[in-house]
């Protein structure tokens, strides 16, 4: 068995092990900076939840290959540049990173001309941390009626805590926030992290390097 067969197994073990209702977040298994050799066994697994955080590399890993594997499903979960909307939205099913009134309006127009509907998450920027992206908590509802306004897709938050504090009151707050504009997915959890957003509820975690290993570059 493959070494990240074998590491999402363990990963969704520890997660049954955990959970007591009969929500099962999915793990997005974010493969940023891996090759084909390495992601390859995954969806032959029957695995169909990738994460890239480039437009560009995940165009040179994924374009041909989702047309063979049309069951994958490709999350952009980096800061996207309003240059690459249009390719994003061809290629992507969905965007968790949405965080400008810009960057929501472009993929609005880019979803009309190409006919195709992008799953979206809003990303929070809870300490509106400046090297981080994100709408701030108090700007949120706000922003959250303009997408709706713009007819994106909105199904959920997602958001990257700050290093230097525990995240545990950060996903209780996530929580809180999503139930308060009524929404169903929480994108929150990563490989050092996962489990305590389990227990908050998330529906996506974005794992890499405890499936894939150490990242290669």
């Amino acid at each position: 068995m493959h070494k990240s067969i074998k590491n999402l197994e363990d990963i969704n073990s520890e997660i049954r092990e955990k959970i007591k209702e009969n929500i099962f977040p999915k793990v997005i298994a974010v493969s940023k900076t891996f090759e084909m050799l390495d992601i390859l066994p995954l969806i032959e697994y029957g695995h169909i939840d990738f994460g890239e955080n480039k437009v560009q590399e995940a165009i040179e890993k994924w374009q041909e290959l989702k047309q063979t594997y049309p069951k994958i499903n490709l999350h952009m979960i980096g800061r996207l540049q309003t240059n690459k909307v249009k390719l994003a939205v061809k290629l992507f099913d969905y965007i968790h990173s949405v965080d400008s009134k810009k960057l929501a309006k472009k993929i609005s127009e880019e979803q009309l001309k190409q006919k195709r509907n992008i799953k979206i998450f809003i990303q929070v920027n809870f300490e509106e941390e400046e090297q981080k992206s994100g709408i701030s908590v108090k700007d949120l509802e706000n922003f959250y009626r303009y997408c709706k306004e713009l007819n994106l897709e909105i199904i959920g938050l997602m958001c990257i805590p700050p290093q230097s504090k525990s995240p545990k009151s950060f996903f209780q707050e996530m929580n809180f926030l999503n139930k308060k504009l009524n929404l169903k997915e929480l994108s929150m959890g990563m490989s050092s992290d996962y489990m305590v957003a389990v227990e908050n509820r998330s529906t996506f975690l974005r794992i890499g390097s405890k499936i894939f290993g150490a990242r290669k570059n």
